[in-house]
């Protein structure tokens, strides 16, 4: 069975894959969601703090800067 992007089961043919969301939009079936793990996040997150707090307070703003940078900068 195929995998969509997060992951989740789906039937392969077309009819398949409407008669899963039509069962989905009415409520037959349960929506699936495999986000990551808790213990993952937990990680992640104290990895970023660790990593922040090794920086210099020069080397967070330019990283903020760039960052900043990116979200402004026209498409």
């Amino acid at each position: 069975m195929p995998t969509g992007p997060k992951r989740e089961k789906r039937p392969a043919d077309a009819i398949g894959a409407a008669v899963k969301v039509m069962r989905i939009a009415t409520g037959e079936e349960p929506e699936e969601f495999s986000s990551t793990s808790d213990a993952a996040k937990a990680r992640s997150k104290k990895g970023g703090e660790t990593r922040a707090a090794n920086l210099e307070k020069t080397e967070r703003s330019e990283i903020a800067r760039k960052a900043a940078a990116a979200r402004w900068q026209k498409k």
